[in-house]
Parts: C-alpha cells; structure tokens; sequence
C-alpha cells in the first residue's frame, strides 16, 4: 500500500511513523507513506497558502490553486483509490471503515487547516471525508496519523499474529473483553479461573459475555 498526505506541517509527521507498527510495515515494503509540503506548490512570494474567504468572517481558508496543483501531480505517480480530506464534518471514522481504506492501494490524505479547505476542491477532488471525533483540533496532521496507524496495522504481514487484530475492539461491533497476564495472583487479585482452565470452548463463551456486558454499559450504542 501507498499513502500520500499532504500538509503545511510536515515535521509533525515525522515521528509517528518511524516507530511502532508503522515503521515495521515500512521496514517490510508492505507500507510506503510519502509526505508533501503543500507551500512547495504555491507561487506566492512567500509561500501563502490561504488566504481571506469571500464574505468575510473570522478565520483563512486554504486556497484552491496550490491544492489542486498538488493533488494533480501526485496523481500523476499513483492512480489514488479515494482521496481523503480529515475534517471535523467528515464521516466519523470506525474500525469497519479502517478495514475498507487497508484494501486499497493508493490513498491521498489532505491534512486540513485554519477554515477547511475551498469548498471547490471537495466537490471536484476529494471522495471522502474522514472526522476521528467530534473536535476541533489545530489541523488535520493528528488525524492522518491516526488512519495511517490504524489502517497500516491491519496490512497482512505487520502483526506477529494476524489473528489479533481480528480480536480488536469494535472488529465485531463490541468492545475487547478484558486481558490479564502473569502473575496469576498479584497483592491477591486473581486472575479468573476460567482463564486458567484451558477449556477453549468455555474461555471463548467468557469472553463474549465480557465483551457484551463491557459493550452495554460503556457502548450501548453499539449494540443498536
């Protein structure tokens, strides 16, 4: 997979991805994660990419000119399977969501700030639009980190075991149930039994009811 983001920040991104899961897939080549300075497309003397918006109000709006300029010649390199811009209005991001975006190819991530971005570049270049949360933050930076990490995890040969993430919260629409490790006793908080049976079977059945019963009273809006 390939991953372009494009940003005016792009030091903020620089250590995200050298560590972790993320650096392991790009390590591998199962990942590459390309990162452009939208202010290298801009003609402006001084490197201006936003600019007033019409009708006034508080607040700049990223310009239409360096955008489009920037999303045509990446395009040239890689036919992009969604171009994505991370703004709050966006479609709430999900796990299901992360496990569509990892069977792409090529994806085109937009980093947002001040405003957004001029509306003529969503309606003519972006085919979807991503929020991680019901917040504001600085800019779309954070946010791109997020997909990267959460999508690149998932890519087949990142996980030692690639059968955990299938175990993920939200993977089945419930959350994880709860995970314990040695000791099997600590200042007298015990591991429960059942885990210590070896009965497959019966641990199984534990854990779903854990995971329902954790999903009902922190996620019941999960179960609808």
């Amino acid at each position: 997979m390939h991953i372009d983001i494009l940003t005016v920040l792009p030091e903020l991104l620089e250590g995200p991805f050298n560590h972790s899961m993320i650096k392991r897939a790009r390590d591998k080549g199962l990942l590459s994660i390309g990162i452009h300075n939208l202010r290298d497309y801009t003609t402006t003397k001084y490197k201006q990419v936003d600019d007033y918006q019409y009708g006034g109000g508080a607040g700049m709006v990223m310009m239409i000119e360096p955008l489009v300029k920037a999303i045509e010649h990446l395009s040239e390199s890689h036919k992009y399977d969604e171009i994505i811009f991370l703004t709050p209005d966006g479609e709430n991001y999900s796990q299901k969501m992360a496990n569509e975006l990892s069977l792409q190819k090529n994806l085109l991530l937009i980093c947002g700030h001040y405003k957004g971005i001029d509306e003529r570049v969503r309606a003519h270049f972006v085919s979807r639009e991503i929020s991680i949360g019901d917040y504001v933050l600085s800019g779309g930076e954070l946010a791109a980190a997020v997909v990267v990490d959460s999508v690149g995890r998932l890519l087949p040969g990142v996980l030692n075991d690639e059968t955990s993430a299938l175990s993920d919260s939200f993977q089945d629409k419930l959350l994880s149930a709860p995970v314990f490790t040695r000791p099997a006793t600590f200042r007298d908080w015990k591991v429960p039994d059942i885990l210590l049976s070896g009965d497959t079977k019966k641990i199984d059945d534990w854990r779903y009811e854990q995971s329902l019963k954790r999903t009902r009273k922190r996620r019941p809006d999960l179960l609808k």
